[in-house]
């Protein structure tokens, strides 16, 4: 696939999550299950059409490897979850008893719960996807062939860049605000002490009441304190002093 082509995907792949986005946003106004039916069925072909164009241009990608393979993959990944998180809720639309109620609540909660970082991870991948794919174009041999090790130089740059900045805004609030970064810790291992090996931000940020937890997790993930892996497109966290 040429970089039009792939250009071309990724600005299909912005308009349908633009498309979806809106939607969803008015899934917040149905009240009752026939209209909350017929927005999740909206949504859930919405969601099947982006997981189509996800995975052709993840098949596109992969050959190249790197960045490119691993922003596709995540930005696949992404829509898997958000296809299966649609069908679930849809699969427990029908229960009218209280178990059946309480099931559909708890799938609807992991939804609205997955959208709130998803939104956010594929806006960015797409962002970023679509400035690797312009080097494609400045650095390929007309539009074809990519030298692959210039693009890892390229990207090698770019994580050290990032990994700066994060650095800078950890010793900011270890500087301004040390007991912020007391409490995320404490409250990442009080959560390992509840028997959750891997735990996502959000919950760190709920127990221990700080703003951005993530911003603080990332710091401690830098210096060595944290470690760090990829789960179902969102970062979780594991205090190294456990297990």
């Amino acid at each position: 696939m040429e970089v039009d082509a792939l250009r071309s995907l990724l600005l299909e792949l912005e308009k349908l999550h633009s498309r979806f986005e809106s939607e969803f946003s008015r899934l917040y106004d149905e009240n009752n299950v026939e209209s909350l039916e017929e927005r999740l069925r909206s949504l859930q072909g919405l969601s099947l059409e982006k997981l189509e164009k996800a995975s052709s241009l993840y098949r596109e990608l992969a050959k190249f490897g790197g960045r490119l393979e691993e922003l596709s993959k995540e930005l696949y990944k992404n829509e898997h979850q958000m296809k299966f998180r649609i069908e679930e809720v849809i699969s427990h639309l029908r229960g009218d008893d209280f178990s059946g109620r309480a099931r559909l609540k708890a799938s609807l909660d992991r939804l609205v719960q997955f959208h709130r970082l998803y939104d956010y991870a594929v806006r960015k991948a797409i962002g970023e996807l679509s400035g690797e794919v312009e080097g494609l174009a400045l650095l390929g041999e007309n539009h074809k062939k990519v030298p692959v090790g210039i693009m890892e130089e390229i990207h090698k740059t770019r994580l050290i860049e990032e990994r700066l900045e994060t650095l800078v805004r950890f010793v900011y609030r270890l500087y301004a605000h040390p007991s912020d970064v007391y409490r995320v810790e404490r409250a990442l291992m009080e959560w390992h002490s509840k028997g959750l090996l891997w735990v996502e931000a959000r919950n760190v940020e709920k127990l221990s009441g700080v703003r951005d937890a993530g911003e603080i997790l990332e710091g401690l993930t830098l210096i060595g304190v944290v470690e760090k892996k990829m789960r179902g497109g969102e970062g979780v966290y594991k205090h190294r002093a456990y297990g």
